[in-house]
């Protein structure tokens, strides 16, 4: 059986000698949202959204990976989707094909092609036909879009889509990528919408047979159960579920205090030593009531030669307890060391109403103003207000961020208190998954 790169190699390949028809790389911001009126405007590029949250629903069936790998990772990666198509995957035998159409009252026809479903989206592939001489666009505006899924314990919202349409206008092929459906769903009906010329918007369900048993299992889906300390708490990694759409590892936090820390972090995701280009993280409201989850997505397996998968904790919230004063009395740029991170006091000057001081600090080093006093004359004087940052250029490449820190007080500041403060702080702690259910 060929790997994922030698198919991938052969595909560009093939891929190369097609001369692409001039409005193929044409593409379409898609609305992702249902809204009263219409105040997006249409740019000629594809575009992509992800949502806030998802729940991920195991389906069931089999599959072949390491040939559709390839055409997923695309669809992630963002990298030529006008050059799919639901028959290409079908000629290879994936996925389902529906071809369920719904004619409108103007003649224009839409049609889903086919859908290809694993444990963490639901793909739908669909055409829309319109009439001789109509284009989709209207004032710089898209016509058409999709809200939603919905059937059986399912409703499922879209985390992504693109396109392209002709050059002539009349036809559009794109591809939505949805939250998970459930495989227990044996209807699913997907509801486009149309922008009508009176401004208002009308909607048209289609609805299809899904058979579950084409849905395509994990790669990989293991239970972590494994943790990061941090500053005051730590961060917990509890699964990772690997398909040919994406890679989405799910976790918590667990806090000396209530809610998200101030910096979630960047968690980094290598395979066989290669990093996994990663979409960011999302809160996740599939846990219990209460506890500040997350779900990071990162791209599809690089590999279906797996022998080693490693999650990294790059940084996360830090926290410094000032145990010690830091002296006013020769104030200039040079950098102040307090435990990991440096902080600059940049002057100290007289004013109509007191002292102002100004701080330099890294841009997400925080000191928060109940944390900030001074010592003069013998008194604890507190801030009274701070000013909005501003950059600071050392012209060597490195750029800070200031800020004026104005205390009340007739008698010059001696000593600068800080109680603690907060920053970004490199970790680079590893946390290795154990492969029990690759397939």
């Amino acid at each position: 059986m060929k790997t994922i790169e030698e198919r991938l190699e052969e595909h560009k390949q093939n891929r190369n000698t097609v001369q692409a028809p001039p409005g193929l790389e044409v593409k379409l911001r898609l609305a992702l949202t249902a809204v009263p009126t219409r105040k997006k405007k249409m740019n000629r590029v594809v575009t992509w959204g992800l949502s806030s949250a998802a729940a991920l629903l195991l389906l069931v069936g089999a599959y072949q990976y390491p040939a559709f790998a390839y055409y997923g990772g695309m669809l992630l990666n963002k990298i030529e989707l006008s050059s799919l198509s639901f028959a290409e995957l079908a000629e290879q035998g994936y996925g389902q094909s529906v071809n369920k159409s719904k004619t409108l009252a103007d003649g224009t026809v839409i049609t889903i092609n086919g859908v290809i479903a694993d444990d963490n989206a639901l793909l739908m592939y669909y055409t829309i036909n319109r009439s001789d001489g109509s284009v989709f666009m209207d004032n710089g505006s898209f016509r058409y879009n999709v809200n939603g899924i919905q059937g059986f314990m399912t409703n499922s919202t879209i985390k992504e889509g693109g396109g392209n349409h002709s050059a002539d206008e009349t036809q559009f092929e794109g591809v939505y990528k949805f939250e998970p459906v459930s495989p227990f769903s044996r209807t699913l009906t997907v509801t486009f919408s149309e922008w009508l010329e009176n401004g208002e918007r009308a909607t048209y369900p289609v609805s299809f047979k899904f058979e579950a048993n084409k849905a395509m299992k994990s790669i990989i889906k293991e239970d972590i159960a494994k943790s990061v300390s941090v500053d005051r708490g730590s961060v917990h990694y509890d699964s990772i579920i690997a398909s040919p759409t994406s890679t989405i590892v799910k976790g918590h936090f667990e806090m000396e205090y209530e809610g998200f820390p101030r910096f979630p972090g960047k968690t980094s995701l290598y395979v066989n030593g290669m990093e996994v280009k990663s979409w960011g993280m999302r809160s996740d409201h599939s846990g219990p009531h209460g506890v500040p989850a997350f779900e990071l997505e990162f791209d599809v397996l690089p590999t279906d030669d797996i022998k080693s998968i490693e999650l990294v904790l790059k940084n996360a919230s830090g926290y410094q307890k000032v145990e010690d004063a830091i002296s006013l009395a020769t104030p200039s740029d040079h950098s102040i060391r307090i435990g990991d991170e440096k902080l600059w006091i940049r002057s100290v000057t007289r004013t109509a109403t007191g002292y102002d001081i100004v701080i330099a600090r890294k841009q997400f080093t925080f000191l928060q103003k109940e944390h900030v006093s001074v010592q003069a004359g013998g008194k604890t004087v507190p801030v009274s207000s701070i000013s909005q940052s501003r950059t600071w250029d050392l012209k060597n490449g490195n750029i800070l961020w200031e800020q004026t820190y104005s205390f009340k007080t007739t008698e010059r500041p001696e000593l600068l208190l800080l109680d603690e403060f907060h920053y970004i702080k490199s970790y680079d702690k590893s946390v290795y998954i154990p492969m029990t259910s690759q397939k």
